[in-house]
């Protein structure tokens, strides 16, 4: 296939984000080169089999959960759907289970009273390196405490599932298109966008500027992978753990549907969050603190973008994204930039 045109764009970012961008564009004609400095595509989102034939995220659980059913009928061009509502547990200090979200059961248990002190606040200090006070509330509200007994983490969400054959799967067919080509172990550099009239940029705002105004902070996590000749560890995918030790929770992956059968095996990953500087710059989640000065320190960089680069995805607009938000937001940027007139 020919581009209709001799337009050509770069997209730094292989991830959800990056794909949905360049396959919208590539849909309307235009030639993209995708370029992401990881061996592999899908972003944070990889997933890939074991040598026990289990599927795992390599970094970390992700779960499809939404409302958007434009997204969903967009999604569904490039994958099929496994059914799946998500029921999460906590493990208190006896090593018994509780329900997370905590619902009126969890609340039992425990004690009302105590809910804040046992679930929210050492998980708080673990995840994102501080109190709980120094955190803006809407981190919180993300995970809030219910008083019935619906045991479901997303339970207001009309459509929740995985994709039959995972998300890099689903990632590759989106890319899957004659006028994309991807360039994988390729860093940014500036000679990368010579000859292309935009450049759609998910790679660190601050780390483009070369930190000019200083860092934006991130939290990263440690994934520790475990193949254990165990049939079952736990019975649902994910359990958080409530202790003040290092480690946040633990993902059994066979738990997924669609994620594999071993009888004998199972494969577990323990996550350790931590500062992204001590883990390889690897970012996973922007800090939105209370008092707002680290997303009125991304609005300073990004009023130094020029006009031909726009910065997509969590860490190119240093927000916390869920994946419908992310697909929605690169829908909404491609369909925005094919309505102005070429340069």
């Amino acid at each position: 296939m020919r581009p209709h045109n001799d337009r050509r764009i770069l997209v730094v970012g292989a991830g959800l984000t990056g794909a949905v961008i360049a396959r919208e564009l590539a849909d309307a004609g235009i030639a993209v080169t995708v370029i992401d400095q990881r061996a592999h595509v899908a972003g944070n989102a990889h997933d890939e089999i074991t040598s026990h034939g289990i599927r795992r995220h390599r970094y970390g659980p992700h779960m499809f959960h939404t409302s958007n059913v434009a997204v969903v009928a967009w999604l569904q061009r490039f994958t099929a759907w496994v059914p799946y509502r998500h029921k999460g547990k906590a493990m208190l200090d006896d090593g018994s289970l509780v329900t997370f979200p905590p619902n009126r059961d969890t609340a039992a248990i425990v004690g009302s009273d105590n809910i804040l002190d046992i679930f929210y606040r050492p998980y708080t200090r673990k995840m994102w390196g501080r109190p709980l006070e120094e955190l803006h509330p809407s981190l919180i509200a993300r995970v809030p405490m219910r008083d019935d007994d619906c045991e479901d983490y997303f339970p207001n969400d009309t459509f929740q599932a995985l994709p039959l054959h995972g998300y890099t799967r689903m990632v590759e067919n989106v890319l899957d298109h004659p006028l994309i080509t991807v360039r994988l172990e390729q860093p940014y550099e500036t000679l990368l966008q010579a000859g292309a009239e935009h450049v759609f940029n998910s790679m660190p705002i601050d780390e483009y500027f070369g930190y000019a105004l200083g860092e934006l902070p991130y939290r990263s996590v440690r994934f520790h992978h475990f193949d254990l000749p165990l049939p079952r560890l736990y019975p649902v995918p994910i359990v958080n753990f409530t202790h003040d030790g290092a480690f946040s929770r633990v993902t059994e992956w066979k738990n997924f549907p669609a994620h594999g059968e071993n009888p004998a095996m199972t494969t577990i990953t323990v996550e350790e969050p931590c500062d992204y500087r001590d883990n390889d710059m690897e970012r996973h989640y922007p800090v939105k603190d209370r008092d707002g000065a680290n997303l009125a320190l991304h609005r300073r960089y990004k009023s130094m973008v020029p006009d031909t680069m726009t910065f997509v995805g969590r860490c190119g607009t240093y927000a916390y994204l869920d994946m419908h938000q992310a697909v929605s937001a690169a829908l909404a940027q491609a369909r925005r930039y094919l309505a102005r007139p070429p340069a």
